[in-house]
């Protein structure tokens, strides 16, 4: 991992500057893409312009239509961050919030973490930044080791869990010989 951000990654706690588009996921669920680059433009048109003094425009990948079509989206964006929270409600068909099937909720599921290998590969597949942001790696220390292995490049963690991950991620990486 060569980068760990506390709290968002759209934070600007990265190496570059980042803008993150949350609103991008209602064209997402459509299937219309063409909205994405009309909030390029938008920006644009305000003075954030797409790779000019290094801005990179990330946006979230929560919803399973965003892994799916995850190489046209990379034609717009610089890189993704995988919304772990709404990513396993949405793929497990689960409200976590809801007392009748929150006990369903599991970030851990196979399925979960097929759809993030997805968006993680996608992510390779097309030269693009991968990071998570969700509650996952911090809670779930075999999770943040799961993540490492399939090479994401940042984790987001809450603030009580950064020292004990970053030792674990050390192991994995050393072993991994990363």
């Amino acid at each position: 991992i060569s980068v760990i951000v506390i709290a968002c990654p759209c934070a600007l706690g990265l190496a570059t500057p980042v803008a993150t588009l949350i609103g991008i996921n209602l064209a997402a669920r459509r299937g219309v893409l063409f909205k994405e680059a009309a909030f390029i433009e938008t920006m644009a048109k305000y003075g954030l312009k797409q790779g000019e003094n290094g801005l990179k425009i990330y946006v979230m990948c929560e919803i399973p239509n965003n892994v799916i079509l995850i190489d046209e989206f990379s034609k717009i964006f610089d890189g993704f961050s995988i919304g772990s929270n709404d990513l396993t409600q949405l793929t497990l068909g689960v409200d976590r919030d809801s007392q009748i099937v929150a006990f369903d909720y599991d970030e851990r599921d196979e399925g979960v973490k097929r759809m993030i290998k997805m968006a993680v590969d996608g992510c390779k597949r097309n030269s693009r930044h991968s990071g998570i942001c969700g509650q996952a790696p911090s809670d779930y220390p075999q999770m943040a080791e799961y993540l490492v292995k399939i090479g994401i490049d940042s984790m987001s963690l809450n603030p009580d869990s950064v020292l004990k991950t970053i030792i674990n991620i050390a192991k994995v990486e050393k072993d991994l010989k990363v």
